[in-house]
């Protein structure tokens, strides 16, 4: 971030998650799997599913408005929503989302980038503060991944969840500068937009998981760490490392390499599954739950997904108490 451009801070943090779990032995009873094979393979053991008529807007409405709360906030310039499945086609889930927050009048837009949406919804508000368009920004990550994902596919079913999680970024300065997003770097390759992708004409999504994990590990890798040179940070001074929510091999695969011991390295994996844009958000709010953070923690992130996407962000810590629907 140059000298002249305006702060933006990170001053809440809001999540939602449906209160219906799927477990690993619920998935085993339909499916030719188990817990203790896709636990190994994915670091998985259950999973948040909304209920039938439960939409992208409900959840991305209720993290939103649990941010603002947490910000102590009762508005925002815009709301800027990072999904995979919006309700609908056309128009975007955003101006909808921002009327059932109380918000009609506010500036609201979708952003696809799939797994990157949250990394790439973060640069976008930063940048929008810091050029003085916007001086508070809603960034949500929703998603509904079980309206898109075959119940029957072992390979899509026992691995995405459902959640929404969000942040508030504010013009301004704060003591020591916490919460400040002090850079993001972001990056995409068309030639592999088939790994992940649902088909023209198809519901459901059909992903090349080894070729993922693959493409993955050493771009997630080099994305990090340009981002921390961009802010000079030696990887060794990183307090904590949140990458997207994926898959437990490719989270510690990426932080081995780059040189992370695994108390640095945060993961709620386990307990919601890869919920795409939504896992990062969902991540820091478990672990700042946990203490896991604390104000002015050097904290890199980074995505990879769909597109394909990546990207990777570098902030410290601000002074913030998650709140959870």
């Amino acid at each position: 971030m140059s000298n002249d451009r305006i702060p933006a801070v990170l001053t809440g943090l809001g999540t939602c998650l449906p209160a219906r779990t799927v477990t690993n032995d619920d998935l085993a009873q339909r499916l030719d799997t188990s817990h203790e094979w896709i636990h190994s393979r994915t670091g998985i053991a259950r999973r948040h599913v909304v209920d039938t008529g439960t939409g992208t807007t409900e959840l991305a409405a209720a993290a939103g408005s649990a941010a603002l709360e947490s910000a102590g906030r009762s508005s925002c310039d815009l709301v800027l929503v990072a999904t995979t499945t919006p309700d609908r086609a056309c128009p975007a889930t955003a101006p909808r989302v921002a009327s059932a927050m109380g918000l009609t009048g506010a500036a609201a837009f979708d952003l696809s980038a799939v797994c990157s949406g949250f990394v790439y919804g973060l640069s976008v508000a930063a940048a929008m503060i810091g050029a003085g368009t916007c001086e508070s920004v809603l960034v949500i990550g929703a998603e509904r991944y079980s309206a898109i994902v075959d119940p029957q596919d072992r390979g899509t079913a026992v691995i995405f969840g459902d959640g929404a999680g969000a942040v508030l970024l504010e013009r301004g300065e704060q003591p020591h500068g916490h919460g400040t997003v002090l850079h993001t770097e972001l990056g995409s390759d068309g030639t592999g937009d088939e790994l992940i992708t649902v088909p023209p004409g198809e519901r459901y999504l059909r992903m090349e998981g080894r070729e993922v994990y693959t493409r993955a590990v050493p771009t997630m890798v080099e994305s990090a760490r340009r981002a921390a040179e961009a802010v000079g940070w030696p990887l060794q001074d990183v307090d904590a490392f949140v990458g997207h929510q994926a898959n437990l091999r490719i989270l510690e695969s990426v932080a081995k390499r780059l040189g992370l011991p695994p108390e640095r390295v945060i993961s709620n994996i386990e307990d919601v599954g890869n919920t795409a844009a939504a896992s990062i958000p969902l991540a820091l709010a478990w672990a700042a739950d946990r203490g896991r953070l604390t104000p002015g923690d050097r904290v890199l992130l980074t995505a990879f997904g769909g597109g394909l996407t990546w990207g990777s962000a570098a902030l410290l810590w601000p002074d913030v108490r998650p709140v959870n629907r």
